[in-house]
């Protein structure tokens, strides 16, 4: 039976009232995790520096494509962690425009951010902030620099825009391909050998 690809959902809801977001790392965990669209599962992707965890649900945006030629990534503002695949129907808050330099090759790399809100009602979930606060973007910003400084990477914010800011480049970034090149699975049997 073929597995569903949730990467090929749409990134809006209905009417653009939430944007849909599938969780791979949920705050708080020293570790990443990555979907694999070829076989529909998420992947151990590795354990991060000692002492770090992801201070917010961290996932991605389906049906979008980003500089770095992956789904848009996506920060959750959660108070309490979520689960790895969970769907998020979430308001946006803004956007980090960032690039990211490894090796001497400099990408884009931005950051949507957004607070969840709730199934049913559609209304935000209790307690979560309504703006992006400047306390909050140095907070990830802080993360991310140090979280690539640790893997030889360098990671530099451009600017912070809001909801309308980050709505327009989400829309710049959507993408319904009709058939996705293959990329090396890292489940595929010549990914393991390599990796021995």
């Amino acid at each position: 039976m073929p597995v569903p690809d949730i990467s090929r959902i749409s990134p809006f809801g209905p009417k653009s009232e939430y944007i849909n977001v599938i969780i791979e790392t949920p705050k708080g965990s020293p570790t990443k995790f990555k979907y694999e669209p070829e076989h529909g599962l998420f992947v151990f992707r590795q354990n991060i520096a000692i002492g770090q965890s992801f201070p917010f649900d961290f996932g991605f945006l389906p049906s979008t494509k980003g500089g770095d030629g992956d789904p848009l990534d996506v920060l959750v503002l959660t108070d309490e962690p979520t689960f790895v695949g969970c769907l998020i129907h979430a308001k946006v808050l803004g956007i980090l425009e960032a690039e990211q330099t490894e090796n001497n090759k400099t990408e884009r790399n931005d950051r949507v951010i957004a607070v969840p809100i709730e199934a049913k009602s559609l209304k935000p979930a209790p307690r979560v902030i309504e703006r992006l606060k400047p306390s909050v973007t140095r907070e990830i910003t802080k993360f991310f620099v140090e979280y690539n400084r640790m893997q030889g990477k360098k990671f530099k914010i451009l600017r912070s825009a809001g909801p309308e800011g980050a709505e327009t480049l989400i829309r710049a970034a959507m993408s319904y391909p009709k058939k996705r090149a293959r990329k090396p699975s890292l489940l595929s049997p010549k990914s393991r050998s390599r990796a021995r």
